[in-house]
């Protein structure tokens, strides 16, 4: 490596053992609520002090994600991702925010607070831009001006998904041609795939410009609807995410998500309803899972949170190993176990020199 970047023969720098381990392009999750009981929505302030944890997880870049919640929430993650990190800092690299809401449906809110959903507006998205710092936003494609919210979202570079929806596959049809191009969580908080129903289902299915979010945790989607998925979408357009909270790194217990209450409890992260409320399970976890399910090789279990997911975000420097690709590493061992993580060339994780 020379200046944090992969090139090809010899280059001053540390140099590093891997004997016995495989070297991955560094992974990257694009749904990370919270980690190591910090949450993202309640504290995003604390965003760096997750971003450093991260790496221990074999991630080296993310999208920090905000739930439904009080507009001031928003604002709050904005200014700290703006501020930068503290001096000596090193971790994961936050990439900008994923804002999960709070434009969803009410019926398929899941974890989110129903007092903070909100109808799209032009007010309400003012000043979400990529250059503000919001990477993503999550949709329902069914809510009245949602179309023109998509658009001005996009114009501004910002990723848009659809998700927590109740859409039919029209609706999400019509999304796509205001130009989203991703489904938040595939299979959890939207209908089921019905015969002469397909909805949003249906259309991930079946439109090859939408990459599908899977949470391949072992609790989300049932192994024979994980493989199904795989079969339909490939290592291209399944994009594997984690939704980790702050239960992630932490034993059993009570855990927050935004003001929501969850409980972690036997590899879940639910309310005290039974509701799902995001996992507590990590990117190798996610792809160990894949990997049982449907029988797919490790380099493309990998893609799907590398490659796949750079190329949803636009970001070409990372999720590849490459010649003038970043320095952006992930070590395992034989079972996936994350040996070292290395940032920008420099070892953030494990390893000795």
């Amino acid at each position: 490596m020379s200046g944090g970047r992969i090139v090809s023969g010899r280059a001053d720098g540390p140099t590093y053992d891997a004997h016995g381990l495989t070297v991955l392009p560094g992974l990257i999750d694009l749904q990370v609520n919270g980690v190591a009981g910090i949450d993202l929505t309640l504290e995003p302030e604390r965003l760096w002090e997750a971003a450093a944890v991260l790496p221990a997880y074999g991630v080296t870049a993310f999208l920090p994600t905000v739930i439904s919640s009080a507009p001031e929430i928003r604002d709050r993650a904005l200014a700290a991702f703006g501020g930068g990190p503290p001096t000596g800092w090193s971790g994961a690299t936050p990439l900008g925010w994923h804002f999960e809401g709070p434009m969803i449906a009410a019926g398929r809110k899941g974890a989110h607070p129903e007092r903070w959903l909100a109808m799209p507006s032009a007010e309400l998205v003012a000043g979400w831009s990529r250059e503000a710092g919001v990477v993503m936003v999550t949709v329902a494609p069914e809510l009245p001006g949602v179309l023109d919210v998509i658009a001005t979202l996009v114009e501004r570079g910002v990723v848009v998904a659809v998700g927590h929806t109740e859409a039919s596959a029209g609706e999400v049809a019509a999304a796509v041609a205001r130009g989203a191009r991703v489904v938040t969580h595939l299979g959890n908080a939207m209908p089921p795939l019905r015969a002469r129903e397909p909805g949003p289902v249906g259309a991930a299915l079946a439109d090859p410009r939408l990459v599908s979010g899977v949470i391949a945790d072992g609790h989300h989607l049932d192994p024979v609807t994980l493989a199904a998925l795989w079969q339909a979408l490939g290592r291209d357009r399944l994009l594997a995410v984690t939704d980790c909270t702050a239960a992630l790194g932490l034993p059993d217990g009570p855990r927050r998500l935004g003001e929501q209450h969850v409980v972690a409890r036997g590899g879940t992260v639910r309310l005290a309803d039974g509701t799902l409320a995001g996992s507590a399970a990590s990117l190798p976890e996610c792809l160990r899972t894949l990997r049982s399910a449907t029988g797919c090789t490790l380099a493309e279990a990998v893609t799907t949170c590398t490659a796949t997911a750079a190329r949803v975000v636009g970001d070409g420097e990372r999720g590849r190993l490459s010649p003038g690709a970043r320095g952006d590493l992930t070590l395992v061992d034989p079972e996936l176990r994350v040996v070292a993580t290395i940032v920008g060339g420099r070892l953030v994780h494990g390893g000795t020199d």
